[in-house]
């Protein structure tokens, strides 16, 4: 699949959440999306200057109205086509947010352990006391593996053959 025909694709398929995905399709689409993007920044510096975040002695850039509209324009897209590629290596859609789910899991167990009160004051060392620190630490280590977890399903190769999200694209006839 071609760079041009796996946007298209990706694009006609704007909210299309059934279905298979190649790695072709995907990881193009990603490109494409990260390539918008910087281009999207670069318009954004040529006609607004860079963006500071007022107050802040760090001068925090932050996105720009293009870059801002083009990220959103081109979400549900490119969850649509993650979606897509997950089903494509045989596993469920949802498996594209287990970090997300990780992060929840987190931060609702020391919620639950310490209280919100600590957390909203910053005050982090209050929940790594006794055994909740070995707890948080593993769930920590959890939290930076997922993602790579889902990079790795990401850049698998298909299913062979059909699964229960339809026929292997790559078997399919245009």
């Amino acid at each position: 699949m071609s760079f041009a025909r796996a946007v298209r694709s990706c694009l006609a398929n704007y909210a299309t959440f059934r279905g298979r995905a190649p790695r072709t399709e995907f990881w193009f689409f990603a490109l494409f999306f990260l390539l918008g993007s910087l281009l999207a920044a670069a318009i954004d510096r040529a006609l607004f200057g860079t963006p500071v975040i007022a107050g802040t002695a760090t001068g925090e850039r932050r996105d720009g109205p293009v870059e801002f509209l083009f990220g959103l324009a081109l979400l549900v897209p490119m969850l649509a086509a993650g979606w897509r590629r997950m089903h494509d290596t045989g596993r469920s859609g949802l498996s594209l947010f287990y970090p997300l789910i990780v992060m929840v899991g987190i931060a609702t167990f020391a919620g639950l352990l310490g209280g919100f009160a600590p957390l909203a004051r910053g005050d982090f060392a209050a929940l790594f006391a006794g055994g909740a620190t070995i707890v948080i630490g593993i769930a920590l280590i959890v939290l930076f593996l997922s993602p790579l977890v889902v990079i790795w399903w990401l850049a698998s190769p298909s299913e062979p053959g059909p699964n229960a999200h339809g026929p292997n694209p790559h078997e399919v006839t245009s």
